[in-house]
């Protein structure tokens, strides 16, 4: 059983991702879908500014799980990646309305 705090945000996310007609079942599992492809297409727009040598160290931090680490790492070499992540989930957002459109 989902908290009322969980229940909130997931009928926030299905309406802005336009499912929230859908049982809450489906939304919750395409919800969970959308943030797997929405992380996957932020990690990759902040890795994109990377040059190869800071990619495998990014690639290290992220292995090894350390956010705290991860974050500042991201906070030096990447400017305003916060807005770079924000862009790539609004675009996967966006694609995904257009793929749920008729």
């Amino acid at each position: 059983m989902m908290s009322p705090m969980q229940d909130q945000l997931t009928a926030l996310i299905a309406d802005d991702l336009g499912i929230k007609d859908l049982p809450l079942e489906e939304q919750q599992a395409l919800i969970s879908q959308f943030g797997e492809v929405a992380l996957k297409a932020a990690t990759l727009a902040v890795v994109e500014k990377l040059s190869r040598e800071k990619r495998e160290e990014f690639a290290k931090l992220a292995e090894a799980g350390d956010t705290a680490a991860l974050k500042a790492f991201l906070d030096s070499e990447v400017a305003g990646h916060e807005e770079v992540t924000k862009a790539a989930v609004a675009e996967e957002v966006k694609r995904f309305k257009a793929f749920q459109a008729p």
